[in-house]
């Protein structure tokens, strides 16, 4: 309904809307629902989407070397190689990172939300300074497909999908 001019709502419409029921679990319900939502969606482990991520830089490191010379290790296949170092180096520190948030004797949820801001905070600090750091110390690296290796590997955690 559009509201036309000097026209109010009706007292009805501000009126809280009914509450919904929820259903206490007992213990037993609860097991059960978890058992079930576990075969469902097995968990997916963060190593496999890395170990993805290098497969990923590997296939696009043999891509690139076609457009390099015959002999040798080409300036492109070392940029798709720098591009895929860049997205694995940091997710690796990431996963390092909340494994040994996990293998805390006290693990509450205040201290794996820490751990996983401080990851995530670890990786875009390092992911900045190896893009900076390419840019100033290695001569004349290709950038196309240092930023192409770079975002294939990135969108790995997209086969996740896949995967489950």
């Amino acid at each position: 309904m559009i509201p036309q001019k000097n026209q109010f709502s009706k007292a009805n419409d501000w009126d809280e809307p009914e509450e919904e029921v929820y259903r206490v679990l007992s213990k037993e319900e609860m097991a059960a629902l978890q058992a079930s939502n576990a075969v469902k969606h097995p968990p997916l482990s963060p190593w496999r989407i890395l170990a993805a991520q290098v497969v990923v830089t590997v296939l696009s490191m043999v891509i690139w070397s076609i457009f390099g010379g015959a002999v040798g290790v080409s300036l492109y296949t070392q940029s798709a190689f720098l591009g895929g170092l860049i997205s694995v180096l940091p997710s690796a520190l990431f996963l390092i990172r909340l494994e040994l948030a996990k293998s805390m004797q006290i693990l509450n949820p205040g201290n794996y939300l820490a751990a996983l801001v401080s990851g995530e905070f670890i990786k875009i600090v390092v992911t900045l300074m190896l893009f900076i750091g390419i840019a100033y110390w290695v001569p004349g690296v290709l950038w196309v497909p240092l930023l192409v290796t770079y975002v294939l590997a990135l969108k790995c955690v997209w086969l996740a999908w896949l995967w489950r």
